[in-house]
């Protein structure tokens, strides 16, 4: 069994559910993630309703420390990407945990 969902196997997916061509697809999904992430650089969060919200946070530089050395660093400043699932999308995970748990 596949542990990671890629590119592919989504648009694997649009392709038998939705009945467009693999390219149509493939296009489809292509524009989705395009969406997202023109949305993303231009600061404004992404809520998809029932999956969860993409924001982005800007990070202040700070001091790190190696952890092999423990050398002081500076770690620049930088715009990071953060991800809250919806209670919905938790609830169904942790729904279907519960089915594989009863499973074995």
């Amino acid at each position: 069994m596949e542990k990671t969902t890629t590119r592919s196997t989504l648009s694997e997916a649009v392709f038998k559910n939705v009945g467009l061509s693999r390219n149509e697809s493939s296009s489809l999904v292509d524009s989705v993630f395009t969406e997202i992430l023109k949305s993303l650089i231009s600061g404004k969060d992404v809520k998809i309703s029932s999956f969860g919200t993409f924001v982005v946070r800007s990070k202040k530089e700070r001091i790190g420390r190696n952890p092999k050395t423990g050398q002081e660093v500076p770690i620049t400043a930088r715009n990071v990407v953060t991800f809250r699932a919806s209670n919905v999308l938790k609830s169904k995970v942790d729904s279907g945990n519960k089915l594989l748990k009863s499973e074995t």
